[in-house]
């Protein structure tokens, strides 16, 4: 078992284990934490997910896992590995069974001081309009043929049915849409799935959240940025629903049968993975595009019903605007530097943020001062933060960044140690109003449950790659 014991320090943000550490392993392992988060890390299986990542065939220079690691299915949440084009595999558990979880910010034209008094009534009116929870389907009942268009325009396709604008497109990552899609890779079942989940966040750690701006680190960025001190902004945190569950359910099946003919041998079954130019690697990664796309369209369908929302609520300042919006569950095709030279590489990211820098050609041009915006969600009773990204994180960690606080407890034990009473009433205290479907859905997503959001980026933040532009706190949080 590999625990905290193999791991070598090697900055006060950096830890290696070394590629000796186990015969199969083909590069080194690198955790991003600071002490403190090492001297917290959870007993969990992580760090043994991480070194079996090392394992995978055409792996380049090392895999990595950001501060907010713990337990996930096949590679860690927090874990980013590249593997080489076309001829490395493609890996499932690589991107996780909800493709493009992301997220997204809103920028209001509204100072925190206008609606302090209505924290609790714009958190009604919210949940009223969004729907959220367990498998909630939505107002929208899609075709055959309109799910097929959404798999394939992502989210163009709500703008062309005008539940959006033109100029949002220019601040998604990958503009909304990934172009290899193909809906047919996609299996029937996965589409009757998403077909009544457009426009809806789901339920676990999902959320939308009004939160205030409450520090700006760094104004200059900032002002690129269009944030202020104060200013009241809108969080949206969900992805492609059950259709890119059950793509990932159909393909983890189909890449477990198939690795027998390709030679491949993991330590661990959910691991599962094939060569990226084989047929079953073709098939998943246009399936894994078209429900990325999916969650696209899912997240401007979302900001639509929060733009009505707040007309309604805010009818002289009903201005909500799209700073970006960033995938943290997904795989790209990316050009990256090896051993010197320029090489194109399959990029998993599994619960990580690209953090591209200034002037990379990827990201929009009203961005290429400062780098990309990185977005990066607490706890609905911590913080959360928006960072830019850096040249450094593309000659570190592959262009990427954390992705939240990640998990200190396990669900069930969260909801042994939460009070819920108690919860509200201190979320309360602190001007931080919630509505949830369930309210044991809340005790699970208790501000105790999750690590010190502070501490895990100030470990990205001296690594120098994503560097801290503005910190947001809650207002008025909608839970599935």
């Amino acid at each position: 078992m590999i625990d905290k014991t193999y791991l070598q320090q090697k900055k006060d943000y950096l830890w290696e284990i070394p590629m000796t550490t186990r015969e199969d392993m083909r590069v080194p392992a690198y955790v991003y934490a600071l002490p403190e988060i090492i001297q917290n890390m959870q007993d969990d299986r992580s760090l043994q997910q991480l070194v079996n990542v090392t394992t995978l065939p055409g792996i380049q220079k090392a895999a990595i896992v950001m501060p907010d690691v713990h337990e996930g299915y096949g590679f860690p949440i927090g874990g980013i590995a590249a593997t080489s084009y076309p001829d490395g595999v493609i890996s499932p558990g690589g991107i996780g069974y909800d493709i493009n979880c992301g997220v997204r910010l809103l920028l209001s034209n509204l100072n925190y001081d206008e609606i302090k008094d209505q924290a609790e009534h714009i958190a009604i009116e919210l949940y009223k309009k969004i729907p959220s929870g367990v498998g909630k389907g939505g107002a929208l009942r899609l075709s055959e043929k309109e799910i097929d268009e959404v798999l394939t325009e992502g989210a163009e396709w709500a703008i062309r049915k005008n539940m959006g604008f033109q100029k949002d497109l220019e601040s998604m990552e990958s503009y909304g849409r990934l172009k290899d899609a193909d809906p047919t890779a996609i299996s029937d079942r996965a589409k009757k799935r998403g077909s009544d989940q457009l426009g809806t966040i789901g339920s676990g750690n999902h959320f939308v959240e009004v939160a205030r701006v409450d520090e700006i680190f760094d104004n200059k960025t900032a002002n690129l940025f269009e944030i202020s001190n104060n200013q009241v902004v809108v969080i949206i945190h969900t992805g492609s629903r059950g259709l890119g569950h059950q793509v990932a359910t159909d393909y983890i099946k189909i890449m477990q049968e198939a690795m027998p003919r390709y030679n491949i041998n993991m330590p661990d079954r959910e691991l599962a993975c094939v060569p990226f130019n084989s047929i079953e690697g073709q098939n998943y990664y246009k399936a894994m595009c078209a429900a990325a796309n999916f969650a696209w369209c899912n997240r401007q369908v979302i900001t639509w019903e929060i733009r009505e929302a707040w007309k309604e609520l805010f009818p002289n300042k009903s201005e909500l605007h799209l700073l970006y919006d960033v995938a943290h569950n997904i795989a790209k095709i990316e050009e990256h530097i090896i051993d010197g030279k320029l090489q194109k590489l399959i990029v998993h990211r599994k619960g990580a943020t690209r953090a591209f820098g200034p002037g990379n050609k990827e990201v929009p041009p009203r961005f290429s001062e400062s780098g990309q915006p990185v977005i990066i969600p607490g706890s609905m009773g911590t913080a959360s933060y928006v960072l830019a990204g850096t040249a450094q994180s593309m000659e570190t960690t592959f262009g990427s960044s954390c992705h939240g606080a990640g998990r200190a407890l396990s669900r069930r034990a969260s909801k042994r140690a939460v009070n819920i009473d108690v919860l509200e009433k201190e979320l309360n205290k602190k001007g931080i109003y919630v509505r949830a479907g369930s309210r044991s859905g809340v005790s699970e997503e208790a501000p105790q449950a999750y690590k010190d959001i502070d501490l895990v980026i100030e470990t990205v933040h001296r690594a120098n790659i994503a560097t801290k532009v503005a910190r947001l706190r809650p207002v008025s949080v909608i839970k599935g």
